[in-house]
């Protein structure tokens, strides 16, 4: 499993941790760390899936994200 930080914009309370936290755990291959406002951190499976559209499962609801660099 491969670390990534992603910045998230926009989250303020936690009904959006919890959206963002079920949009994450939702993805194949992601393993949730932590959802904290302004940030996300997952281990994912670089075989099944990649940092781009771990950001676009996020941005599907409502949040915009970035991948930060290792």
């Amino acid at each position: 499993m491969t670390p990534l930080t992603l910045s998230v914009e926009g989250m303020s309370c936690g009904h959006c941790l919890n959206a963002v936290s079920r949009a994450l755990g939702a993805l194949p291959g992601v393993e949730v760390r932590s959802v904290a406002i302004g940030q996300a951190k997952v281990a994912y499976d670089p075989a099944s899936i990649d940092p781009a559209r771990i950001a676009a499962a996020i941005r599907a609801v409502g949040y915009p994200a970035t991948p930060l660099p290792a």
